[in-house]
């Protein structure tokens, strides 16, 4: 008489088993607060005076039209034409359009200094600077709104070119805008949003670590144009993006708007000592997101003060 059989003795104790399953509740209930938190942190930097910046914006274009000849148009540039703007973050950024005016035929830092005197008139209490392209008011109730000249043309604009005192050649910011759009939608509305999160991160780095909000957002359009390959929570987006930037960030990305050829000229060429850093910032990123266990570690990925 024989038998085969024989007793199945379990590798684990039952207390193992019920420690794993604890440990298993605990990580799901983790990841559920974070992505709650990140998406709660998002509601908060994206609310931003609305009120009080139509109110800057209006005076400052009653200030720019007083004194010229024709008609200076004001609109959204920059972060807000994008949805991008985050509280405290990002400047609020205006195109000013200079149709029929005697600035049409002037030079950029002519144009910024006559801005600059405008302004001043109507507002002699408030700073005004003039910087590269663009001059930045800083009104006391902390909002600061850069202003770009522009020109307008048949198919576009031209803007003051870096390192020159020359206008551009025509740009497009209009298509930029849409490209990302139609990236945020199709990716359940969820990429200016993380845009905004990811430039609050960027804020917390040490400066010579940072990259400009243009190129975060051009970076995004990228790593998001397959919505069938990509997460859904924004912990997970969040990880997907830095991923994605980690490799993208090595070499040139062409620049849609044709300001200039590539929107990421300030990092050098390709495989260059700081697209190299850059990298190496995603990297670290990655490795502190892989071993956050805990919404403490998460806030202070995040940049939260």
């Amino acid at each position: 008489m024989g038998g085969g059989g024989g007793y199945n003795i379990p590798s684990k104790t039952l207390s193992q088993l019920e420690q794993e399953k604890q440990d298993r509740i605990n990580r799901e209930k983790l990841e559920a607060d974070i992505n709650q938190h990140i998406k709660d942190y998002f509601q908060r930097i994206n609310n931003r005076d609305v009120e009080g910046i139509n109110r800057h914006l209006e005076t400052i274009k009653s200030a720019l039209e007083k004194d010229i000849e024709g008609f200076v148009d004001l609109k959204f540039g920059g972060s807000i034409i994008k949805s991008t703007y985050s509280k405290g973050i990002s400047d609020v950024d205006m195109l000013v359009q200079i149709n029929n005016s005697h600035l049409r035929t002037a030079k950029p830092i002519e144009v910024l200094h006559h801005f600059k005197e405008q302004i001043q008139k109507r507002l002699p209490k408030t700073e005004v600077e003039i910087g590269k392209l663009a001059i930045t008011v800083k009104f006391s109730s902390g909002h600061e709104i850069q202003l770009l000249p522009s020109i307008k043309t048949e198919t576009g604009y031209r803007i003051p070119r870096p390192g020159e005192n020359k206008w551009s050649n025509v740009i497009r910011p209009s298509k930029f805008a849409e490209k990302l759009t139609n990236i945020n939608k199709s990716n359940g509305n969820k990429v200016v949003p993380l845009i905004k999160l990811m430039k609050n991160i960027n804020a917390s780095l040490p400066e010579q670590r940072q990259l400009s909000g243009y190129h975060l957002e051009s970076l995004a359009i990228d790593a998001f144009k397959n919505p069938a390959n990509t997460p859904k929570t924004y912990r997970g987006m969040i990880e997907h993006f830095c991923r994605h930037a980690q490799g993208a960030v090595l070499k040139p990305i062409t620049d849609s708007t044709g300001q200039s050829v590539h929107v990421d000229t300030y990092l050098g060429n390709a495989g260059s000592s700081d697209r190299k850093k850059a990298s190496n910032t995603f990297k670290q990123l990655l490795k502190k997101m892989d071993k956050a266990n805990s919404l403490n570690a998460w806030k202070d990925i995040l940049g939260e003060k």
